[in-house]
Parts: C-alpha cells; structure tokens; sequence
C-alpha cells in the first residue's frame, strides 16, 4: 500500500478574553497568555477551529495550540506528558489506561459521522451495505459495476471502472469508528482486519488526516474513502447512505446522530467510555462517534489545568450552539450534565480545580 507524504498539522491557536473572566468569576494567575497544548482526532478540528475564533473573543488569559494529528497520536502524546490534552474518536481501551503514566479522564466533546464518500463522475446517489462497504474495503468488490452494487442501486448508471479504496494512514479514531462498524457487520472483514485506529488494509492508498483522504477522493475519478462529515460536505463530495442495523438507509442527519447517541445513553460507563456505532434505532445513522478529550486527572501546573478546564467548560455548554451548522450534533443534556461532573473532578497539583456554574476558578 502506498502513503501520502505527511502533510503539515494545522495548528489551532486561539486567544482567550477578560470578558469570561467577568462573565464567569473566573481567578486569574501570572502575566501574559497561558499556552495550553493538544493534538489528535481530525474528525471535530472544524468544530474546534470555530471555537477557537469564538473562544478568542472572550478571554485573552489563554492560547491553545491544536494539532490534528490523528487520535492515535493525541492519546500517545497526551500520555507521555509531551502535551496538555489529547483527542481521540475512539475510547481509550483497558490496556490503554492501564498503562498510560498518568490516570486520565474521557471527555466527551461532540458527535461525528463517519462518511463514505466516494468519486465517481455522473453518480449523486449511492446506496451500500455494510457487507459490500467492507468487501469494497477488504478487495472483494473492486469495480463500481459489481452486482452487489449495483443490486442496491437499481436506478443508477454505474461504470465498468475499477475502484481506488482511500484509506488513513495514521493512527486514527475515525478509522477506529468505521472499522468497528464493519467488523459489527462482517464476518469477513473481522476475521481478515479487525478493528482499531490503525487497522492493517490489505488494498488502497493511504492518506493523512481526514483532510488527505478527502483531497485524495477528490482529486482522483472511480475513488472511495471514508472522512468524516464535515470535510466532505467541505468538498462538495457525494456521501454513500449506509444501511443501518435496523435495515434503513440513513442521512448522516442531526437527528440521525442524535438517535445514535441517545440510544446507547443507558449503558454510558462511570468514566464515559462509551460508542454509539451501529446503533439498533431504526432512525440512527450508523457510523456515529462521541468525539473526547483526554485529560490528565491531576496536572502538574495548576494554572494551565484552570485555563484548559475553562474552555473545555465553555465548549461543553455554550460552545455546543456552533456544531449544528458544522455537520455535529450537539451533546444530549444529560451528556453534557455527566461530561461536566468530569470536568469538575479535574485536580491540579494535587488539589480541586473547583467548577461553578458560570466556569472554573481556583480551589485550595
């Protein structure tokens, strides 16, 4: 398989205002802005960009840099104490947290949807089974005209053409969410991938980012890939409806998302570890991801743990306003009731970062 060359992180950097300290009674510590820093998921970095810019205008006590390195990369990094915070689209696993140096807190953010988004000239609408997605994926489907395909799109005109199977090359919780997704779906791609942020693809080309695989589609005629929502729509690329569990093919919808969280809502663990792939709702679009930080649980430098835990706050309530225009469903009520008593548990040095109800502000 080839491999797109590595393509520069963006990074976010966003200034905070004294307008929340007023707003929220916030304490402040020490001159100059706080740099705050945190890499991985691509899938909210469109999200989180737009927070930036608005976050900016309130409070100039903070600058948080953002890589979007992929998910695998921010809990890596997040972990080995090279940043603040990390991201990831996919909960970290048992071993993961047993293992990290540090205890760390799940936060959940935003939810995404995995798209398949795909190139092919003439053809707007597109309807796949989870089965034939992931023989397209695994090789066992490679031309548009195949039966299976063209058994769910009757009405369709579809070209004798060989399909180029687009895939991350990172470590990535997007891949995470839609290889859980179609190791739920096929025995097949179980057995021969499996799961996880760096699933082993035995055919296709790889690519950086949610932003490399969605360029790749787009400039290359007969592609496939899967990104998530936001950079397709971006693109002006078509999105493949998905049949879900329940037998329906679903618009990746803020409803759609919605369905998906709210669903798997009673079997929500204490620490918040929790996906909503592959939904049995018969509205819920299929490839649905809780997007978290990662967070230390107790950070060593109290005024950068007051400041993150200021914005991630924010985001948890007035920043869930942006993400519908944005392609991301706002969190359920009682998501962002438990993500905020996580957020309330944070400590630093050893003592309580104390939350009220307008923001955090110092405790002893």
């Amino acid at each position: 398989m080839r491999s797109l060359s590595p393509r520069l992180a963006v990074v976010i950097g966003f200034v905070a205002s004294g307008a929340l300290a007023a707003a929220s009674s916030c304490t402040r510590s020490g001159d100059g802005p706080k740099v705050i820093d945190g890499a991985g998921a691509t899938l909210p970095y469109p999200l989180y960009a737009k927070w930036s810019s608005e976050f900016a205008r309130l409070d100039t006590s903070v600058r948080v840099n953002y890589q979007p390195l992929g998910s695998g990369a921010g809990i890596r990094q997040t972990c080995d104490g090279v940043i603040d915070f990390g991201a990831t689209d996919e909960p970290m696993t048992d071993e993961q947290m047993k293992s990290s140096p540090v205890p760390l807190v799940h936060v959940p953010m935003t939810i995404g949807a995995v798209v398949v988004t795909y190139n092919v000239p003439g053809v707007k609408e597109l309807k796949l089974t989870p089965g034939v997605v992931a023989d397209v994926f695994r090789g066992a489907v490679r031309s548009w005209d195949d039966p299976r395909v063209r058994e769910t799109n009757p009405n369709v005109t579809l070209p004798a053409k060989p399909i180029t199977v687009v895939h991350r090359a990172d470590g990535s919780g997007t891949s995470a969410t839609f290889t859980t997704f179609l190791s739920k779906s096929s025995d097949a791609w179980r057995a021969d991938v499996g799961s996880g942020v760096s699933p082993r693809f035995p055919i296709g080309v790889g690519a950086r980012g949610n932003d490399g695989v969605t360029a790749y589609v787009k400039a290359t005629p007969y592609a496939i890939g899967y990104v998530e929502l936001a950079y397709a729509r971006q693109a002006n690329l078509p999105i493949a409806l998905v049949k879900n569990r329940a037998g329906n093919y679903v618009e990746p919808t803020l409803a759609a998302l919605d369905r998906a969280a709210q669903t798997a809502l009673p079997r929500m663990p204490d620490d918040l570890r929790l996906s909503i792939v592959d939904s049995e709702a018969e509205a819920a679009y299929p490839i649905a991801a809780l997007s978290f930080l990662v967070i230390p649980r107790d950070a060593e430098n109290r005024p950068k743990a007051e400041a993150l835990a200021r914005f991630v706050w924010w985001g948890l309530h007035d920043g869930q306003r942006y993400a519908a225009d944005l392609g991301y469903a706002p969190l359920p009520p009682e998501i962002v009731t438990r993500a905020t008593e996580a957020v309330r548990g944070l400590r630093a040095e050893g003592k309580p970062i104390i939350l009220s109800s307008g923001g955090v502000t110092g405790g002893s």
